[in-house]
């Protein structure tokens, strides 16, 4: 075996032998302008494009036969500029045909190319008599079909300029690999870029290449995977009056706020926008987009529906979805109505911008959302942004244990927020609402809240002190917490002078309330204000500034009196101080005119300051009066200087 191997063995080394003495003399007797002539000439066959070389051209055969050439621009007869200028263009020749003293090119490879697509008001570019000629010289039938199987591209550049939109966009540090594996069939293009200071990964192919420079329909396969956003699509393509594409499309971010900012979108303001996937099935025409079968996730919630993306001359997104569990804290996170730490209502300015950015039609549906701490059941609701206005409405939701409905409009002028608010709340449980909504917990019980109010300010405190409107209450079977009326008269009724130790304990129980309130620049005027029970009766008016978030009232507490007897007993009283925890104290004078002891005191004093004195005292006896503060007590230096020389 190892004689037959040896007998073997020296037929092919001598052939082989053969080869490289024949590609030796081919270098000696190629014509070398010939070589260069019949590459430039493929290349303007297959591209379209003249070739300009300004610079050397080196030449090889053996023992790698290829053609260089160095500073070299290619660019269509009637252009003036070059479409595509490379700093090396290297042509590797094909090794059987060059032994025949044939020149043809296998593949292409660009060192630093830079690629310059101008794309006018009509759709086309500079680039289209480059793509009909690819397209008419792959067509099957066409006379002298040429064609390279691989095309790479390394450390490339392409500039992008949309005359229409006077968009620019470069792609930098380009290697890519563009492969016919069947010249009138399938095309792929693998490789990597750099946009926007993020390196993307991306691929592509198309299962009838000819089809897509022609503009009809072609199967597409592309993907794209950068740190920011991961996108994917299968299906097909056309582009014979404008673009269409159809098929499914997977879109992935770890954060939507960050892939917005490098794709040059406006992030909406405040928190939120974080993990976001989508997965659909896209039918785009021109520059709109139709998804449907949408399964979408964003911040944790996921829903199902259709949405529709347009982006002619103004960005217009439109949505029917319905979700299981809403979660909104993310995006309310940031809006602050009082200020952190404090009373105060926030005075920081609105962020109006993202009222601007785009228009916006949503309709969504949900078995249970939450709203920082408010919980709603079954709910419906739309969101319409337009023209920098935002209206959003609730068709009906549950809340607060009964049905919520109502509407919001945000008009943006400059920096002002002009805020419009309809709603109304049946049969809801009063404690929740009147906390969460008003930052008031002394009430429970269950009601009904009707409320219309105009506002218009820069930040939480100007609509504060805008604040115009109307608000209803009604309620039953229920407390208000913080004193008990009833065992508070009571005993004044026997001892009016007994103080006011107790006042701010307990509850006050009743069967109905009924409040009705007006807005107008931010004082709310009390019109009336009633709470009843079986024993005792309690009417209030006044005002209360929404500003300074404090009371100013007066009322009237009363023993319901047996049938056929007596009027009870009534004790006049004033309500002042903050919201969240007011001053409840009785009128002082009825109190030492109820007294035997007092009484003749009180009008036997004629004298107005004497009277005045008598009356502070009571006061601070029965707790009555409100506590002034102290004077401050003058600074040392202040003191000193005071004093005479």
């Amino acid at each position: 075996m190892a004689e037959g191997m040896k007998r073997l063995g020296m037929p092919i080394a001598a052939f082989f032998g053969v080869a490289v003495l024949g590609l030796v003399a081919t270098t000696w007797f190629l014509n070398r302008d010939a070589l260069r002539q019949a590459v430039e000439a493929q290349i303007r066959a297959v591209t379209g494009l003249d070739l300009v070389v300004k610079g050397s051209i080196d030449i090889s055969v053996f023992p790698a036969s290829y053609v260089s050439f160095h500073d070299v621009g290619l660019k269509g007869a009637a252009a003036v500029d070059p479409a595509l200028q490379v700093e090396v263009l290297t042509a590797n020749l094909r090794l059987l045909p060059l032994l025949l003293r044939r020149f043809e090119i296998s593949d292409v490879m660009m060192l630093r190319p830079t690629i310059h697509v101008v794309r006018d008001g009509n759709g086309g570019s500079n680039w289209t008599p480059f793509v009909e000629t690819i397209a008419k010289t792959m067509k099957p039938g066409a006379e002298n079909q040429l064609s390279f199987s691989e095309i790479r591209i390394q450390d490339g550049v392409l500039k992008y300029q949309d005359t229409a939109s006077q968009s620019v966009e470069t792609l930098g540090d380009i290697d890519l690999s563009l492969a016919w594996p069947s010249i009138s069939r399938s095309f792929a293009a693998t490789g990597q870029f750099d946009w926007r200071g993020e390196r993307i990964d991306g691929s592509i192919s198309a299962s009838d290449f000819v089809a897509l420079l022609s503009g009809e329909r072609s199967g597409l396969k592309a993907r794209l995977v950068s740190a920011p956003l991961k996108l994917a699509f299968d299906g097909n393509v056309a582009n014979r009056t404008s673009l269409m594409m159809e098929g499914v499309v997977t879109v992935d971010s770890l954060s939507l706020r960050n892939a917005l900012r490098w794709t040059g979108q406006q992030a909406p303001a405040g928190g939120g926008f974080g993990r976001f996937a989508l997965k659909a099935r896209a039918n785009l025409v021109g520059g709109s987009v139709a998804l449907t079968n949408v399964n979408v996730e964003l911040d944790g919630n996921v829903a199902e529906g259709v949405m529709t993306f347009s982006n002619n001359n103004r960005q217009t997104l439109q949505a029917t979805l319905a979700a299981g569990n809403l979660d909104f804290t993310p995006y309310i996170s940031t809006v602050r109505l009082l200020a952190t730490g404090a009373r105060d209502w926030n005075r920081q300015a609105f962020d109006l911008r993202a009222l601007s950015a785009t228009d916006l039609d949503m309709r969504l549906s949900a078995a249970k959302v939450t709203v920082g701490p408010t919980k709603l059941g079954r709910t419906a609701f739309g969101a319409n942004l337009r023209n920098g206005a935002l209206a959003l409405s609730v068709g009906e939701a549950q809340m607060y244990g009964g049905i919520a409905k109502g509407s919001l409009g945000i008009a943006r002028s400059d920096t002002v927020a002009d805020v419009r608010a309809q709603f109304q709340l049946a049969d809801v449980d009063l404690q929740a609402a009147a906390g969460e909504l008003f930052g008031v917990n002394k009430l429970s019980g269950r009601g009904n809240l009707n409320v219309s109010l105009v506002a218009s300010g820069s930040s939480p405190f100007g609509l504060a002190s805008s604040l115009d409107g109307t608000a209803t209450l009604t309620g039953h079977d229920g407390a208000i917490a913080g004193f008990n009326v009833e065992q508070l008269l009571k005993r004044l009724e026997r001892r009016p002078l007994s103080g006011a130790g107790n006042f701010r304990q307990g509850s006050t129980p009743f069967d109905t309330i009924n409040v009705a309130v007006k807005f107008a620049d931010g004082v709310a005027a009390v019109e009336d204000i009633r709470i009843e029970s079986p024993a005792s009766r309690i009417t209030l008016k006044g005002t209360a500034s929404v500003p300074a978030r404090e009371y100013d009232l007066k009322g009237v507490a009363s023993l319901v009196a047996a049938a056929g007897a007596k009027p009870g007993f009534e004790l006049p009283f004033v309500v002042q101080g903050p919201w969240d925890d007011p001053l409840i104290f009785p009128d002082a004078e009825s109190l030492i005119r109820r007294s035997p002891a007092t009484e003749p005191l009180l009008d036997a004093v004629k004298d107005r300051k004497t009277r005045d004195a008598v009356k502070s005292v009571i006061e601070r006896l029965t707790g009555g009066g409100l506590r002034r503060p102290a004077p401050e007590t003058p600074a040392p230096a202040a003191t000193e200087a005071a004093k005479p020389n």
